[in-house]
């Protein structure tokens, strides 16, 4: 039987001290996120896919390079642990394929076609990046990079190409809401996540609407809510 205390802690210790959003409890609700969207749409699941769907979410942050520096020592220990906790070779080949390529900017490229417990934990990665939490997210992440929150004479970026384009960009925290996450909803792959997804989207332009009531930052038409 698959044990996922190991994971759990793992999943703490290396990301226990972030303070960008890709914290332990990101981490946790995305495989919480991941059960539920799961469930909705199949109404079931064995343990050995909840136990897949959880370890996807509690471990997608821990090998990225934004939090950890050795990438590829940390794809090896991720590899061991889902192995010493009981996990078959095919439960570990699907974890470890879902999250080296789950991320947006590994898919701007060339869009991976991951399994179907993969995609449910892609779904409720980038669920965390819709919505109240979201917008939380954004600005911790802006202001752990130190970029500024809103700027009228900064427009938003049409297109990032690849993932060099988009770790490089250094634009203000309200433009990452259209360089990317306005596109998020359009590319969730799952019923229940479309729906939840929607719902966030709706949510994120209400408070965009009332940010420029506010401060009057965002009204160059590049930031007209009506074409996202």
């Amino acid at each position: 039987m698959v044990q996922l205390g190991k994971i759990y802690d793992f999943a703490e210790e290396t990301l226990g001290g972030d303070a960008s959003g890709h914290d332990f409890y990101h981490a946790q609700r995305v495989g919480d996120w991941a059960v539920k969207f799961f469930l909705a749409d199949h109404d079931n699941m064995t343990e050995d896919e909840e136990a897949v769907l959880r370890a996807g979410g509690l471990l997608h942050d821990t090998i990225d390079d934004k939090v950890v520096d050795d990438v590829p020592g940390q794809i090896q220990k991720v590899e061991k642990l889902l192995s010493n906790s009981d996990f078959s070779t095919e439960e570990i080949a699907d974890v470890m394929d879902t999250i080296q390529h789950m991320s947006y900017s590994a898919n701007l490229v060339h869009h991976y076609e991951l399994s179907e417990l993969g995609q449910y934990v892609q779904d409720a990665d980038r669920i965390e990046s819709l919505g109240a939490i979201a917008i939380a997210r954004t600005f911790a992440y802006g202001g752990a990079k130190g970029r500024v929150l809103a700027d009228p004479k900064v427009l938003p970026v049409t297109e990032l190409k690849d993932k060099a384009a988009y770790r490089k960009n250094e634009n203000p925290s309200v433009n990452h809401f259209y360089e990317k996450i306005f596109k998020l909803p359009a590319q969730l792959n799952t019923p229940a996540a479309r729906v939840e997804g929607e719902k966030r989207k709706e949510f994120m332009k209400t408070f965009l609407k009332t940010l420029n009531d506010e401060t009057g930052l965002l009204e160059n038409e590049a930031f007209d809510l009506e074409n996202v």
